[in-house]
């Protein structure tokens, strides 16, 4: 059975919550340096005297997720479970860096509007840059037809009309999208005061 999360409503969304808290989403396809950018994001943050968390797709998938597959239901199922856990976190003033390819555009904008404090990071390299990135084989396992459901190659991966911030990583060396994230998450805490 799906997870059912309830949306909050307005005069929930702020109720309780620990105005230190956010969540950090990267999306993009596999191998596009979300985990890579989130690594050094959560070092850098820590540095800063914050609470972090990390919650990173491939972990949670052997973990909260393992009996999930990668159809789109179960992707959904998979980000819905991400998001539940994220919100707890955020809610209690912690920075949550969650790095998950979450290839559906809906699930993103439905996780934004249950955490409420969401900076997403659209972590951006063409496909041919992934495949050659690629740690895990996904891509040629997939072209060799033993996987499927592969965002990017037989399941499209839909990409954010608007990010918060958008790091293209085939252009732009890590330390340059790990500053722009951080000044993001600086700017939106100056946003509530």
């Amino acid at each position: 059975m799906p997870c059912e999360i309830a949306e909050p409503g307005p005069d929930l969304q702020e109720a309780g919550r620990d105005p230190r808290g956010l969540t950090v989403w990267l999306t993009g396809l596999s191998s596009a340096g979300k985990s890579t950018i989130a690594r050094a994001l959560r070092h850098r943050l820590a540095k800063q005297g914050l609470r972090i968390e990390w919650l990173d797709g491939d972990d949670v998938r052997q973990t909260l997720s393992c009996g999930l597959g990668f159809s789109r239901k179960d992707r959904n199922e998979n980000v819905m479970r991400m998001v539940f856990v994220a919100e707890i976190l955020t809610r209690n003033g912690i920075v949550t860096i969650v790095s998950a390819a979450s290839p559906a555009r809906e699930s993103r904008e439905r996780a934004r509007r249950i955490i409420g404090r969401f900076l997403e990071v659209f972590v951006d390299a063409p496909l041919p840059v992934c495949e050659q990135r690629d740690g895990h084989g996904i891509y040629a396992r997939a072209r060799r037809g033993e996987i499927s459901h592969v965002a990017g190659l037989d399941i499209p991966y839909e990409p954010p009309f608007r990010p918060d911030v958008h790091c293209k990583t085939a252009l732009e060396p890590l330390e340059v999208c790990v500053e722009r994230v951080v000044q993001a998450i600086g700017k939106y805490g100056e946003g509530d005061s």
